[in-house]
């Protein structure tokens, strides 16, 4: 018998599956990439990255406003140079008179209505706090928040923000260490803002002080930071005689509290927290003459010290500067720390790639370990899931009248 002959399949549609077959196979591998890199949120397309920001640019901290008009200039200069990824950096920036329900205000602002990614760098320590909480539950990163409280490296209750500078706490209890070692039986007086600033300062004190902090310290003294001027409280902590001055205080205080001193005739040991050190909004409105002597902390390289004029990072900021600021005030310390914030911002977008999610950029933040080389040779930004204090290490330094000069070794502030 015959064998029957097996069913014959048209050769055209043998023909049209496998061209069927290869074009699943390519979509679904012209897909695979779009999807990996599609990982965006709020406030993230293609071309934009919208990034939020709040200044005091009125009120009692206005002179901080120049860090806010830098960091404006330097996206501008992002974006011209091609963006971050290809994609450009809109920057919102609003003015909130450092009054922490204005704060609140433009924060409500920035993540409801203009939808920012994050909101990066915002100066203050009371403004930040009135908006730390509600930063956490929208889950919107609270950036290199511009202020050293202690508070903004508590990832475990706040995991959205995070700070930048050296904080306050760790600052002073350098200072206190530079006192048991040098002057140790000085008798020491203290004016402090009061609030979390101020207060930070404080306990880093009482940290190395310790018991010896009842005996040493026979005067602090608190403001409010809407008094107009600190001078009675000066000349009450003078009226106790300390050795050592620590002022604590914002620049316009900061300024008050070095004039008064010398309108007193008072010549104490003179220490000055970091936040003040600009040789072009404290120093200068104080009178050079009356700041000759002051000690503070630094970590980030004096724009009014020649020493650093040659080196590749600053030689890169004053050119940036001519083309896009020409018109700051070349002696203030605002647009290098401007500067700084906003290439670390930078290199942890650039570090997240095309997964901009919110959560991803926390990620990087909390895995950071490089340096700017406009810092002090030897500060290194470092952090890790459970310390969230991206720069811990200063170095003391002296006002000559004209400039700060460094000195002794780059000391970590850590808690012992």
């Amino acid at each position: 018998m015959p064998s029957r002959a097996k069913p014959s399949v048209p050769i055209r549609f043998i023909a049209f599956c496998q061209k069927l077959a290869v074009s699943a196979t390519l979509l679904a591998l012209s897909a695979a990439p779009a999807l990996a890199q599609k990982k965006y949120d709020t406030g993230v397309t293609d071309t934009e990255i919208k990034i939020g920001n709040i200044m005091p640019y009125s009120g009692p901290a206005s002179a901080y406003g120049i860090i806010g008009k830098t960091m404006s200039a330097y996206f501008r200069m992002i974006n011209d140079t091609g963006g971050v990824n290809g994609r450009k950096i809109n920057f919102i920036t609003y003015d909130d008179a450092y009054s922490p329900p204005k704060t609140v205000e433009q924060a409500r602002k920035l993540v409801e209505s203009d939808e920012v990614f994050l909101i990066f760098a915002s100066l203050g320590t009371a403004p930040n706090a009135a908006i730390q909480k509600y930063m956490n539950n929208m889950k919107v990163p609270q950036l290199f928040v511009a202020t050293g409280a202690s508070r903004w490296g508590d990832p475990e209750h706040f995991p959205w923000t995070i700070g930048w500078q050296p904080n306050y706490r760790a600052e002073a209890r350098v200072y206190a260490t530079y006192i048991l070692q040098h002057h140790p039986t000085a008798k020491v007086g203290v004016l402090y803002q009061n609030d979390d600033f101020g207060k930070d300062y404080v306990l880093g004190l009482r940290d190395v002080l310790r018991d010896k902090y009842d005996q040493m310290v026979v005067s602090s003294v608190p403001y409010e930071i809407a008094m107009p001027t600190v001078e009675s409280q000066v000349v009450a902590i003078k009226s106790m005689n300390p050795d050592i001055f620590i002022n604590v205080a914002t620049p316009k205080f900061a300024a008050q509290a070095i004039k008064k001193v010398a309108e007193l005739g008072w010549h104490p040991i003179h220490i000055m927290t970091n936040v003040s050190a600009s040789v072009g909004a404290v120093l200068r409105p104080a009178g050079l003459e009356n700041s000759k002597g002051i000690l503070s902390a630094g970590y980030q390289m004096d724009v009014t010290d020649p020493q650093w004029d040659s080196t590749p990072g600053m030689k890169r900021f004053r050119a940036f500067m001519e083309k896009y600021y020409p018109e700051a005030d070349r002696s203030e310390s605002g647009p290098l720390t401007a500067w700084n914030t906003s290439t670390a911002l930078v290199t942890v977008l650039k570090r997240c790639g095309d997964n901009l999610t919110r959560e991803n950029v926390m990620k990087v933040v909390a895995n950071m370990d490089f340096e700017i080389d406009t810092y002090i040779p030897g500060i290194r930004i470092k952090t890790t899931p459970t310390d969230f204090y991206p720069i811990e290490q200063v170095q003391m330094m002296k006002f000559s009248g004209e400039k700060w000069e460094l000195f002794g070794p780059i000391i970590d502030g850590h808690a012992e």
